[in-house]
């Protein structure tokens, strides 16, 4: 006889008990602490009074709390080397989850991390006016889980200096690390993103690379933008928080994906445990060891051949300044024989690079000009926004000829290998066209949809004009006619921006001879392929000193077009590149099909 549904159900349900039994639950297994987080008969450092930073620059009227270790081993002569600690005050203690200071004694003692002294130091509270009655402001969440480098400027400009006055601190950013956990694990890694110039070893527990304040961008920009010398150990379980600003152990999940592809040394824990420090204090001496390695060499940024920033960057070459000392560089372009023009548009000038490397002026009294571009003819053409109108220098005599009047503050230009002239007039939202005879007119229109139309461009065959927007993210393409107007345009490509920016910042831009576009922006030089994704960011120059500078304009040049020249700030750079560009005074050369 068969048993009913219901007898069957029982059974097996009976059958189940009768097993889970005899067979306990499996159990999260155990993270014991080791002897390195056990005093030791070592030299013991010692560890502050709580001081307090009362105001700051980067956090105007806000106090944060803080406590500093000094190792046994620390001469006051010997620059020492630095570790942050976020939520500080909770590593201070010996006996709490990460014992910091017995950690910190046990691995000196033995040379496995070197003589460091630890900053210990709480996100920033605002105390109210009146503590009877209102409450403070607590800004963990905006400081930690923000991305941007305003903590890091917090920390390099206000922190380091207030405790170097006590201690004599390293200024290698080799030398140089930074932990946190939860918030504070994201807030770690994101100073080190943001400023590889001052801090390259990171250790983040529990991560929070949620949606707290756009953290889950990270694993896309880690994905496309040039690797960075940074050392990241992290850690996560596999029963973290899952809730509404995303999941912590698929967010880190995706983060050492993203780094282990990207090429950088990384190493992720990924345990069983809650948001919790169970696994992370026991581990913590581990993750120091690792994270302290070869201290003694400097950390090198990986890469992955497969990543399309690899295919355009020689990542044995950097940034090189060959020209310094000026108030604001802008529109860098190129000859034909591979002299490099640029202004300074503070001082009224234009100067020259020359095949030979060295900078010289070319022009003074230039009425402001911006952007420069190099005719079929030699003549080099000038944006002069003070005036508005755009001249054309005779590269022998350098004297100027009017070639258009009436575009107010023009601020870019191209010129197609027939002569046909674009320009831009950010303030009226509108692109200029100048033909051959010299007439001119508006062929983009401010109702398009461009706020700032900054930088300008043509396709390699010089079928289409590319015009980016410094207040917007979206950049536009059109297809030019045979009278030099534009139709068919579309908001092709779509910029990359900083979680507190609302615009892209993009400037200059510039195309290779395969059609990549490369746009200067907030971010860095964003490059978009042919189809019009961006699947490439190249790093802004990281002088600590020129970092925050506007990154103004982009070109190809060089005899053979295979150096990148940057305008930002004070300074032009170059970097050697695997591609070639493509420029206006060239005969039109058409590309490939892009890969869709």
């Amino acid at each position: 006889m068969r048993p009913q549904p219901t007898r069957l159900v029982f059974l097996c349900l009976s059958i189940l008990i009768t097993l889970l039994s005899v067979c306990p639950a499996a159990e999260e297994p155990p993270y014991k602490y080791g002897p390195d987080s056990s005093p030791q008969d070592v030299p013991h450092g010692t560890v502050s009074e709580k001081k307090v930073i009362v105001g700051s620059r980067a956090y105007p009227g806000v106090h944060h709390d803080y406590m500093v270790y000094v190792p046994a081993q620390y001469d006051g002569k010997t620059p020492a080397a630095i570790m942050v600690f976020n939520d500080g005050l909770g590593f201070a203690n010996p006996k709490g989850a990460f014992r910091v200071p017995v950690v910190f004694d046990n691995l000196i003692a033995k040379k496995e991390m070197p003589v460091t002294i630890a900053i210990m130091i709480n996100p920033g509270v605002l105390p109210p006016v009146d503590e009877k009655t209102q409450l403070a402001r607590f800004e963990r969440s905006y400081q930690y889980d923000t991305l941007s480098d305003r903590y890091a400027r917090f920390l390099i400009e206000e922190v380091l200096p207030a405790v170097g006055k006590e201690y004599k601190l390293s200024d290698d950013p080799n030398l140089r690390a930074i932990c946190g956990s939860s918030s504070g694990g994201i807030c770690a890694f994101n100073v080190a993103w943001e400023r590889p110039d001052a801090f390259r070893r990171v250790i983040s527990f529990i991560g929070s690379f949620t949606n707290l304040r756009n953290g889950d961008r990270f694993p896309d920009l880690i994905r496309k933008t040039e690797p960075k010398p940074i050392r990241v150990f992290q850690q996560d379980g596999a029963i973290d928080l899952n809730l509404y600003a995303g999941s912590w152990p698929i967010a880190n999940k995706d983060i050492a994906a993203a780094l282990d592809w990207a090429g950088y040394q990384h190493r992720f824990d990924f345990g069983t445990t809650n948001h919790d420090s169970k696994q992370s204090g026991p581990l913590f001496p581990e993750a120091l060891k690792w994270m302290w390695q070869d201290y003694d060499k400097p950390i090198v940024a990986g890469s992955n051949p497969k990543q399309p920033v690899m295919e355009v960057i020689d990542a044995s070459q950097t940034w090189e300044v060959v020209s310094e000392g000026h108030k604001f560089t802008e529109g860098p372009t190129p000859d034909a024989e591979g002299n490099l023009y640029f202004t300074d548009i503070p001082n009224n000038r234009i100067w020259k690079i020359g095949i030979d490397g060295k900078p010289e002026v070319f022009a003074e009294d230039t009425n402001g000009a911006n952007g420069l571009k190099i005719h079929p003819d030699g003549r080099l053409f000038a944006c002069q926004g003070k005036v508005n109108r755009v001249v054309a220098y005779d590269v022998k005599t350098r004297k100027p000829t009017t070639i258009a009047e009436g575009i107010q503050e023009c601020n870019d230009l191209v010129i197609t290998h027939g002569g046909q002239i674009y320009v831009t007039e950010p303030p009226n939202s509108q692109v200029w066209h100048i033909s051959p005879d010299g007439s001119k007119k508006i062929v983009v229109q401010k109702n398009v949809g461009i706020q700032y139309p900054n930088g300008i461009g043509l396709t390699p065959d010089q079928s289409q004009l590319i015009v980016d927007d410094t207040r917007g993210v979206n950049f536009w393409i059109f297809q030019i006619q045979p009278d030099g107007s534009l139709t068919h345009g579309a908001p092709f490509y779509t910029a990359q921006i900083g979680s507190m920016e609302r615009n892209s910042g993009a400037d200059g831009l510039c195309l290779d001879a395969a059609g990549r576009l490369y746009v200067t922006t907030i971010l860095g030089v964003q490059v978009f392929d042919q189809a019009g994704r961006v699947n490439a960011i190249i790093n802004k120059p990281q002088d600590a000193k020129n970092r925050n500078q506007w990154l103004s304009n982009v070109t190809f040049g060089g005899k053979d077009l295979d150096m990148l020249y940057i305008t930002c700030g004070d300074k032009v750079y170059r970097r050697k590149m695997k591609v070639k560009g493509a420029v206006g005074f060239q005969a039109p050369a058409k590309p490939e099909k892009p890969r869709l």
